[in-house]
């Protein structure tokens, strides 16, 4: 499961401050960031070479683009890469909402998505989602202030989280809460609550950036308290709670691979770190640029 965790227009150095974790095979060939060329397009960002895309890439001019997965249990068969869309927009010169708005006519066509489109200057950021199946395309302005996105929902809460704060419930009770029967009678999680990895990892990181205060953020710290974070218990436990992801599957290895910590400071100074997997070992790598004025 994939998982990002930001704060946008609310922080007094930070117009956006923002951490992810990608889940992947360990054996799916990736390049770690980089800057590369597309049309002419200068990305920053990690790409992967089996399908081309990415999943979290930024532009000089201060676009930023964040992707995560819909887990499915059926894939739609000859689907567009979900990974070309960050690019289409780094590309483009619509605002977040017009190249959202852009996608409803063919967003059917992939995989299930999440998508965060952000325009620094404009200080706009809009999320677009294509799920449910069968519905029209979600997408919403992203109000100031401390969000979560992993594989559902951004922000999904509901009365019953609430009650889960209030009463403390325990890990079994929440599964039932966050339960429901489908039309064959059977028991399926519901997607627009949130997991417990989400409700954790949005209590830590409001931990971490009140401890900071106004002061500068430490990024590799916050990376390896907050999206390191792994439960090792039952499977259900692990699957809903952890932060950091790693298990063995017919596949092989799958888990975090990527950890990115992207800094917009008010000065326009642009940090993008990396702490990544390549042949089983962990490598890091930081990246550092001033955005360019639009002319």
């Amino acid at each position: 499961m994939c998982i990002a965790a930001f704060i946008w227009q609310a922080h007094p150095l930070y117009p956006l401050l923002l951490l992810q974790n990608r889940d992947e095979y360990h054996n799916r060939p990736t390049k770690p960031v980089a800057w590369w060329d597309v049309d002419g397009c200068e990305i920053l960002g990690g790409r992967d070479e089996v399908a081309g895309g990415t999943w979290l890439a930024c532009s000089r001019q201060g676009r930023v683009a964040c992707l995560t997965n819909v887990l499915e249990l059926h894939h739609l068969p000859n689907a567009k890469t979900r990974g070309d869309l960050p690019i289409l927009f780094l590309k483009s010169t619509k605002s977040p909402m017009e190249f959202a708005q852009q996608l409803i006519t063919d967003a059917h066509q992939y995989k299930g998505f999440n998508l965060i489109l952000a325009d620094i200057p404009s200080k706009s950021m809009v999320y677009a989602s294509n799920r449910p199946k069968g519905e029209d395309i979600n997408i919403q302005q992203v109000s100031p202030g401390l969000h979560v996105l992993s594989n559902a929902n951004l922000d999904s809460r509901c009365p019953k989280v609430h009650l889960f704060y209030a009463r403390k419930t325990t890990l079994p009770n929440y599964i039932a809460i966050k339960s429901y029967r489908n039309a064959n009678g059977h028991w399926r999680l519901d997607p627009s609550l949130p997991t417990l990895q989400v409700l954790r990892l949005r209590k830590s990181f409001k931990q971490m950036l009140n401890k900071y205060g106004n002061n500068e953020v430490m990024v590799k710290e916050m990376v390896e308290k907050l999206m390191e974070d792994k439960v090792c218990a039952l499977e259900w436990e692990f699957e809903l709670s952890s932060i950091f992801v790693e298990t063995d599957t017919p596949l092989g290895l799958c888990g975090t691979r990527s950890t990115i910590a992207l800094t917009i400071s008010a000065g326009e100074e642009v940090g993008f770190y990396e702490k990544y997997l390549e042949k089983g070992v962990w490598f890091e790598k930081t990246i550092n640029y001033n955005l360019q004025k639009q002319i």
